[in-house]
Parts: C-alpha cells; sequence; structure tokens
C-alpha cells in the first residue's frame, strides 16, 4: 500500500490532526491514508464532525496535518514555505464548498475569470475568455454569463462555482458539501455533471458529502468514522 502511495499522483499518509485542549489533545484525524491517480474520483462520506472536511482542507493546502504527509504530483504540499502555498494551490487545485462564495458585484463569466488572475497559467487550447465560455455553456449557463449572481438561481449559482473551479484546469479538484445547499433535483444534476467535467479534464475529485446518493455515484467511497477511514 505505501509504495501505491509513493507512486499515486496525490497521495496523503498517515495524516493526523491534533488540537490542544487543556486536557489531552482532540484528535480529529487518526492515522488517514489515500491514494488517487489522474482521472480518479473518491468520495468521503461519516457523520457531521468525524472530520471530513478537516481532510479536505489539508488536502487542499488550507490546513496542515499535525504529522504525516500529503504529495501531489510529486511535491510534497506540507512542506511548502508559507509564500509558496498560495501560488501551489492556485495552479493545481480548485475547490467547490458548499456555499459558493461568488462576488456579488461581478458576473458569472466574470466570477469564473477570478482564478486566473493570480495565477498567470496559460490555456494550452484556448485563451483564457475562451474557455470560461466554454465551462460555463458546459454547466448549462451559454444565456447566463452576464447575469450577477442576484439573478441566478441556487443551482445557477452552484453550476458557475464548478466552472471556476475548473479554470485553471488543476490536477486536483475539492469539494466539500457541493450540494448540500441544493435540492435534491439539483444536487443530482450538479452531482453527475462535476464527475462529467472531472472525467474531462481527467482531473482528480475528492468529494466531501452527506448523500449516499451522490456518493454512490463515485469510483469508490470511504467512510470517515472516529477520525478514521472505515
Amino acid at each position: 500500500m505505501n509504495s501505491e502511495l509513493e507512486n499515486a499522483h496525490f497521495s496523503a499518509q498517515n495524516i493526523t490532526k491534533e488540537f490542544p485542549t487543556p486536557g489531552e489533545p482532540l484528535k480529529i484525524l487518526q492515522g488517514v491514508s489515500v491514494g488517487l491517480n489522474r482521472g480518479d474520483n473518491l468520495a468521503v462520506i461519516g457523520p457531521s464532525g468525524s472530520g471530513k472536511s478537516t481532510f479536505l482542507h489539508i488536502a487542499g493546502t488550507l490546513d496542515r496535518a499535525t504529522s504525516g504527509t500529503v504529495r501531489l504530483l510529486g511535491t510534497s504540499i506540507d512542506s511548502l514555505a508559507e509564500s509558496d502555498t498560495p501560488a501551489f494551490r492556485n495552479r493545481h487545485i480548485g475547490f467547490i464548498f458548499q456555499e459558493h462564495f461568488l462576488l456579488p458585484q461581478l458576473t458569472a463569466f466574470e466570477n469564473v475569470m477570478i482564478p486566473l488572475v493570480p495565477s498567470g497559467r496559460k490555456q494550452s487550447d484556448s485563451s483564457p475568455a475562451d474557455r470560461a465560455r466554454h465551462l460555463l455553456e458546459r454547466v448549462g449557463l451559454k444565456d447566463r454569463m452576464t447575469h450577477l449572481p442576484s439573478q441566478l438561481s441556487g443551482g445557477e449559482r452552484q453550476r458557475v462555482a464548478v466552472a471556476r473551479a475548473l479554470i485553471c484546469n488543476p490536477e486536483l479538484v475539492l469539494a466539500d458539501e457541493p450540494t448540500g445547499s441544493l435540492d435534491q433535483a439539483n444536487a443530482e444534476k450538479i452531482g453527475g455533471l462535476l464527475l462529467e467535467l472531472q472525467k474531462e479534464n481527467n482531473a482528480m475529485l475528492i468529494c466531501v458529502t452527506h448523500s449516499e446518493r451522490l456518493a454512490n455515484l463515485f469510483q469508490r467511497n470511504v467512510r470517515l468514522e472516529e477520525g478514521r477511514f472505515v
């Protein structure tokens, strides 16, 4: 298993996360290990407070593990200098959250373009604007590109968030309850769309979800309980 993890495009090995308390440390993650290669997708399910979001934040460089190693494309991301982490994250990782976090004063198109501003990443097949338009068309928003978030439905805003996460063509996409605020019909549409676009882009996708229905659409799913994958 260790050799498989070492050769994987993304790997988390023996990840622990603890928070200090007046008594014993609060253990959130206890020896979590997983590996993915390009084109793989994984759903992480489990009860609230089991450490799902903490694991995702560590995988995405938003937090650091107490111990263990996280590697992406051969880089030990937990060893990156603090000053280098944002640029690495922007170039290689896309995020989708339960809340869309769209900027209200910008159009759908402008929101999708935001990650390209600091990245400096060149798109080999098209201009950044062309890619943004293509992604918005793929998520069914061809006629809504100039609309503000306030003019879009909840499902449409989350589709914009999906397009924004993919605009830099990231190798790793991390989704934290991406359908949690949507009704069942929209949740299934967003879930299926996310998996479809992940495959098209040959990216790796890790999705944290409470939804067994969504998790069952993924190639693999694991349950996180009491800080461990079971």
